[in-house]
């Protein structure tokens, strides 16, 4: 798996905003993953260089191994990295550091962990796929927590697309916006699909970056399936009819120009409700002028 690396240098906006203020949540989770994968590497390291017992060959992603009913290698190969050099883990837990937690601090930590997991499984999926179907794929084992990292980074550069991030690319520091940074990577990784180099599992950096980027776009029918539990067909009655009744809520419409008021006032009256509509139903639920206004608030504060 590729060597996923950079820093994001945040400035305050306004998702952080309105996170912060109501439903800011501690990254607990990314923390305890990246003791999970470095102690995980300690062990594999440690069962290769004194017993010679290889994880990797075992517990790695593989065509042969899903082939032959070995399903679980799509959640252990996440776990395990390149040993005895530790690079390849440190460079991925600082891809998971900086942008793990400020997505566990958006969704929660049962939100961030399932679709965590998710990417890194959809990126063996696709991994797996194109070693089957493309040619000059060889089917090595995969190791790596990038395909979840990819989510992580996908998610982070989709809900913050004006965000300015500056990355190492060989040891030469690039600063751009988030959103230039996720078409880098995702055009990085799709050439690598169809031109495999440099022994790394472009396909499970591809996967993982799908699947952010489906979470974003399909959020209301994601959060469907991620609380889902069993409810009695009474409940369901009963959720249906308050449905009928329930109202989006409402956003303050103002005759003037609502970017000439105040700019408290403006944050209070127009941006709020927004992000509170955001966050109840989802970036897609807004409509054309809230999209504006959202625009109109970045440019503000970009001002300052």
């Amino acid at each position: 798996m590729s060597h996923l690396h950079g820093y994001v240098q945040p400035t305050m906006g306004l998702a952080d905003r309105h996170y912060m203020r109501e439903e800011y949540h501690a990254p607990h989770i990314t923390t305890k993953l990246i003791v999970v994968l470095i102690s995980a590497f300690v062990v594999q390291s440690v069962l290769l260089y004194y017993g010679g017992i290889d994880l990797e060959g075992i517990l790695g992603l593989t065509l042969e191994g899903i082939k032959h009913g070995k399903v679980w290698q799509l959640l252990t190969f996440q776990f395990l990295h390149v040993p005895i050099w530790p690079f390849h883990v440190l460079f991925n837990c600082l891809g998971l550091y900086f942008f793990g937690r400020p997505v566990e601090q958006i969704l929660g930590a049962k939100k961030f962990t399932i679709l965590y997991l998710l990417s890194g499984i959809c990126g063996g999926l696709l991994q797996v796929l194109a070693t089957l179907i493309l040619p000059r794929h060889e089917d090595v084992a995969v190791v790596g927590a990038s395909a979840g990292i990819c989510g992580m980074i996908a998610i982070f550069c989709s809900l913050h697309p004006m965000q300015e991030m500056t990355t190492w690319i060989y040891f030469f520091p690039v600063t751009l916006r988030a959103k230039y940074f996720l078409m880098f990577i995702g055009g990085f990784s799709l050439f690598g699909v169809l031109v495999p180099f440099a022994n790394i599992a472009h396909g499970a950096h591809l996967g993982g970056i799908l699947l952010g980027l489906s979470y974003v776009r399909w959020g209301t029918a994601w959060e469907g399936l991620i609380n889902w539990k069993p409810i009695s067909f009474k409940q369901r009655q009963r959720q249906t009819s308050r449905a009928k009744f329930k109202k989006t809520p409402p956003t303050v419409f103002n005759r003037e120009n609502p970017a000439d008021l105040p700019e408290d006032e403006f944050i209070s009256r127009e941006v709020d409700p927004i992000l509170d509509k955001i966050s109840q139903h989802g970036i897609q639920s807004l409509t054309e002028r809230e999209r504006k206004i959202l625009e109109a608030a970045r440019n503000k504060m970009a001002k300052r």
